[in-house]
């Protein structure tokens, strides 16, 4: 399951409850997710995440004893083992803090992230009530650490205490408490319950908590860090999570031999998860923003040095190239590309609403004229439906659509359209062809 890519986070499932009671009172809503606690069935869950761990540990030989290595600082956004699952439950609105052991939050600790919404999509913020606390919850009072772990649940000596934290995502707008509360309540019973330490950043055990209106899933995630982020080093103001650039590549079926062109590419995302899954097509990358090629081709290079150190001597190199060109204007010839991927400007971060109605039609027309008629597809998304809707309406001789899935991009509500080229012919803008 590791190696699946459309998948952003992995978790074995304790328990789950499709249609759990919440009480109406806050107090009461809390205290039943305490109690909770001592009736989850933990112990084959647990083996599963020590199994996980020694296999990871066996992979990347690491130095460290401890049953994890220490957790990278990205908060993770554990809300689906599948895309499906994430796009249900990505965060619209995050709300982040920490809080000690029921003592007030400690000054500068106590930050509002709404990384999924401010900083992913330039601000039309969806105001659905859902948060994702890494309420990291805490009961950071050190009390237990000097006991033996809770069940003797560690594989290697008795007297290690493995320290933990809860993060909690909740979305819906029924519920009493915030998902910081909900973290810090369940994360204390979580403590009593094992004797675990709290630690909020070098933690072993993450045990999640998914709050989806009257769904809950209690976890125990078995990835570090968010899968998506395999690909790239250099990231850009909109960087296109890879597990989402190879849902699209899926869509568009690619065969042995297809070129494939990402005509606005930004930092790489779509054709490098391209070239690391389809070897066998060729690839080819472009950008009108000279930073944007610059970090792309940096991404490039971070894979073909990781690829090195893979195979130890020689690397093989990845069948892609970037150029940067005018999106209206490519040099390439008409009738030569079999399938176009983008990720195309929402408007929002990069571009204007307005631009986009004169870009998306030119966009649309030079694209028709590069693919190839009758077996030419195309894969393209957007937040900006309506534009992109009258644009094809205007383009219709050249591109139909085929399927149209619903997508949530860092909690914009967007599209992914499939289109066919049909066997029309584009027009030819320059003599020099």
């Amino acid at each position: 399951v590791h190696r699946l890519r459309s998948v952003d986070n992995l978790f074995v499932v304790v328990q789950e409850f499709k249609d759990y009671q919440f009480k109406e009172n806050k107090e009461d809503a809390l205290k039943d997710l305490e109690d909770l606690v001592k009736k989850l069935p933990w112990t084959n869950p647990l083996k599963v995440w020590e199994l996980n761990n020694s296999l990871k540990k066996k992979k990347t030989k690491r130095k460290k004893h401890n049953l994890q290595s220490t957790a990278s600082k990205e908060k993770l956004n554990d809300d689906g083992e599948e895309e499906g699952r994430d796009q249900k439950d990505a965060s619209k609105q995050e709300d982040c803090a920490q809080n000690a052991a029921g003592v007030e939050p400690v000054s500068g600790q106590d930050t509002e992230k709404t990384q999924g919404v401010a900083s992913r999509n330039g601000g039309e913020e969806e105001e659905e009530d859902n948060e994702q606390s890494d309420a990291k919850d805490e009961v950071q009072a050190g009390s237990g650490s000097e006991t033996k772990a809770g069940d003797g649940k560690t594989s290697e000596g008795e007297a290690k205490v493995l320290k933990f934290r809860v993060t909690c995502n909740r979305a819906g707008d029924k519920h009493s408490f915030t998902s910081n509360e909900a973290a810090r309540d369940f994360g204390g019973a979580v403590q009593e319950h094992f004797q675990w330490k709290a630690d909020m950043t070098n933690f072993d055990v993450e045990v999640l908590l998914n709050i989806h209106n009257n769904e809950v899933v209690v976890g125990i995630a078995l990835t570090e860090e968010s899968l998506h982020r395999r690909n790239i080093t250099h990231f850009g103001p909109t960087t296109l999570r890879s597990t989402l650039a190879y849902g699209m590549l899926r869509l568009c079926d690619p065969q042995p031999t297809d070129i494939i062109v990402d005509p606005m590419c930004g930092t790489g995302a779509i054709p490098i998860e391209g070239a690391t899954e389809w070897p066998s097509c060729y690839h080819i990358a472009g950008d009108n923003n000279p930073q944007a090629v610059k970090r792309a081709a940096n991404n490039i290079c971070s894979l073909l040095k990781k690829n090195e150190n893979k195979e130890s001597s020689t690397s093989l190199g990845i069948p892609l190239d970037i150029v940067q060109w005018d999106i209206c204007n490519l040099p390439l010839r008409t009738g030569s590309v079999d399938i176009i991927v983008s990720d195309m400007p929402f408007g929002k971060r990069i571009g204007s609403k307005k631009k986009n109605w004169d870009l998306y039609p030119a966009c649309l027309m030079e694209m028709g004229r590069i693919c190839t008629p009758g077996t030419g597809r195309a894969v393209l998304l957007t937040q900006d439906k309506k534009c992109f809707a009258k644009a094809l309406s205007r383009m219709g001789h050249i591109w139909r659509k085929g399927q149209t899935v619903w997508v949530n991009v860092g909690g914009l509500h967007a599209a992914v359209y499939l289109l066919k080229r049909t066997w029309e012919r584009a027009e030819e803008k320059r003599s020099f062809w």
